[in-house]
């Protein structure tokens, strides 16, 4: 299924006032599992951090829904948002304007060839590197990009299942992947040899989030891939799914979990 034509339509929509713009990120945050796990590895870093000046650089914005989550946690943190869309780029730019968050900057960067020194005290990627042929240059611009003590947070399909491929005769639920997930101790030996020496890697997306993913998007991605009349319905879908998808997201965020079609990989400089 191609994601990128839905994600245009979707953005053309709430893209039309800075009012929609917001309900459309706050639905993201209740729908999204791996939202809820990546706002909870940024509470854990903010900690005492909201009062101070930061540096930061979320890598493969999309959107701009963390970004616009980060500028939201402190005025004092300085957020700079790379993505290869420019028509996604300027559509945040605006955005940011208008809500006056004038410590926000989108800018065209491709993160292959995109490296500022010593210049980050956090780095974001959330669902970006499984579109990357080239990630361990990602990686080691990542690592140049920190500062000593910065790091760096990537959420990521895993090879347990992750782009909903659960066999070699399938292939990926999302046909813009390179690839269908990461082993958890490949992606720790590729940042190792981009020249990180501490991590922490968890699976997310256990077995109450994959069941919330099919109910809360496999199901209407694949509606609305099939006709757009389906935006008709959707409310009506998630009236009797919403409930249920937040339980299971509840209980994915809060357990460890042995598998997961999901990674959750923190590295230090």
């Amino acid at each position: 299924m191609q994601y990128d034509p839905i994600k245009r339509v979707l953005g053309d929509v709430f893209n039309k006032t800075p009012f929609l713009r917001r309900v459309f990120f706050n639905l993201l945050d209740l729908l999204l599992l791996r939202t809820w796990h990546v706002h909870k590895e940024l509470r854990q870093w903010a900690g005492n951090r909201r009062n101070q000046e930061q540096n930061i650089l979320d890598a493969g914005a999309g959107f701009g829904q963390y970004t616009y989550h980060l500028s939201s946690m402190s005025p004092k943190w300085n957020i700079l948002a790379v993505d290869v869309k420019e028509e996604q780029v300027s559509d945040n730019n605006q955005f940011m304007r208008a809500l006056g968050r004038h410590n926000v900057l989108f800018k065209i960067a491709d993160l292959v060839h995109f490296r500022q020194p010593e210049s980050y005290d956090l780095i974001l990627s959330v669902d970006v590197m499984e579109h990357i042929l080239e990630d361990v240059d990602v990686f080691k611009n990542f690592y140049a990009s920190l500062r000593p003590g910065g790091m760096l947070v990537i959420s990521t399909p895993s090879d347990q299942g992750g782009s909903d491929v659960h066999g070699d005769d399938e292939t990926s639920f999302i046909e813009e992947h390179v690839r269908d997930g990461y082993n958890i101790n490949e992606i720790q030996d590729k940042l190792r040899s981009a020249g990180f020496s501490k991590m922490e890697a968890r699976y997310s997306y256990g077995k109450p989030g994959q069941i919330s993913w099919r109910l809360s998007m496999k199901y209407p991605m694949l509606m609305l891939n099939t006709s757009k009349v389906f935006f008709i319905l959707l409310p009506f879908y998630y009236l009797v799914t919403f409930p249920f998808s937040l339980i299971l997201n509840w209980l994915d965020v809060n357990n460890r979990h042995a598998s997961g079609t999901g990674l959750i990989v923190k590295a230090w400089k």
